[in-house]
């Protein structure tokens, strides 16, 4: 790790300060607002917001914006990034500051647990009862890394991502791992989840499946997990899934295979009743992807009110079927 003398005397700059290092080594475990460094800290906001405006200024910590809250953690690549993981590792895990700074921490993050907890208990009954409907997660879950494989994965995406059940999932196979949702109390939930998991490559973001606040080409694995029979038009998550990978990225999707249980539509808002091989390998390919394979994880004891519950991998082939028309004749599984 190499840098030029003007690029490395700015990094020592922004580094090179008491307050600085401490939120460095704060950001590396995981997301966290002003409130909850100026906590930490002990410091005035105007004062830790300076701070962590010189930081982002020199590419070391993230920033965005979930609502009304601005959350911050230690940059997840780069140059910069790889430059401050190696100065924390410098510093002796017995200093009296540091030592008082973690304490901190994770008395933030227990009230934080507490809070998720809160509200996980509020809507566990209503999770619970659809996860009796079908398969067990465990069965879904083993074929899932089954068909994913032992490939190691640089970036993954994962698409509402709820309780943040992939993240940790997945969490021994990926350098590093964001997670999008639109409820910031199923966020909470998340970082309260990460937080007790110990994962700190992956973070958890605000944001519109179908209009994602990030730049394409990002990531070689998205994951798309019970969340497309509650959109009107699934299909434009999957264009939104395709311009998030590099090509060759891989695309799986969890979601429940057709059922008749219309009382899903009012009581859990479930908008599509499960989703057929050639619909989903339908709109895979006008979304550029190859359909690689489709299995079925059905309930061990089948009646009326069993779901089944599909996989779908995918490859992204940057090749809309609209740009070639002879694969629309191409049959359903």
């Amino acid at each position: 790790m190499t840098f030029a003398l003007d690029t490395l005397v700015e990094l020592l700059k922004a580094a090179g300060e008491p307050t600085r290092l401490r939120l460095l080594a704060l950001l590396a475990g995981g997301d966290l607002t002003v409130s909850d460094l100026t906590e930490i800290l002990g410091q005035s906001q105007p004062r830790i917001s300076r701070h962590l405006k010189l930081l982002a200024e020199a590419e070391l910590i993230d920033r965005y914006q979930e609502g009304a809250w601005a959350y911050f953690r230690l940059k997840q690549d780069g140059e910069a990034t790889g430059f401050a993981r190696h100065v924390l590792g410098s510093v002796s895990s017995y200093d009296p500051v540091f030592m008082r700074d973690a304490d901190r921490l994770a008395a933030v993050k227990r009230n934080r647990a507490e809070k998720a907890q809160a509200y996980f208990s509020r809507n566990a009954t209503e999770w619970d009862e659809l996860r009796r409907l079908h398969v067990n997660d465990r069965e879904v879950e083993a074929v899932l890394l089954s068909q994913l494989g032992a490939h190691p994965i640089e970036a993954l995406l994962d698409l509402g991502t709820g309780t943040g059940r992939i993240l940790q999932l997945l969490a021994g196979s990926y350098q590093r791992a964001l997670g999008i949702d639109a409820s910031r109390d199923m966020l909470a939930v998340a970082r309260s989840n990460l937080d007790k998991a110990g994962v700190g490559k992956a973070s958890v973001r605000q944001g519109d499946i179908l209009n994602l606040p990030l730049d394409g080409g990002e990531f070689d694995v998205v994951i798309i997990h019970q969340v497309l029979h509650f959109l009107v038009e699934p299909e434009l998550a999957l264009k939104e899934a395709a311009r998030m990978l590099k090509p060759g990225g891989r695309l799986a999707i969890v979601d429940l295979a057709p059922h008749r249980l219309e009382h899903l539509r009012d009581d859990h808002a479930h908008i599509r009743l499960g989703f057929s091989h050639a619909t989903m390998q339908d709109w895979l390919m006008k979304a550029g992807f190859t359909l690689e394979q489709a299995i079925d994880v059905a309930p061990r004891q089948m009646d009326d009110t069993a779901l089944t519950v599909t996989i779908w991998l995918a490859c992204y082939a940057q090749t809309a079927v609209d740009e070639m028309p002879e694969l629309k004749a191409a049959g359903g599984l």
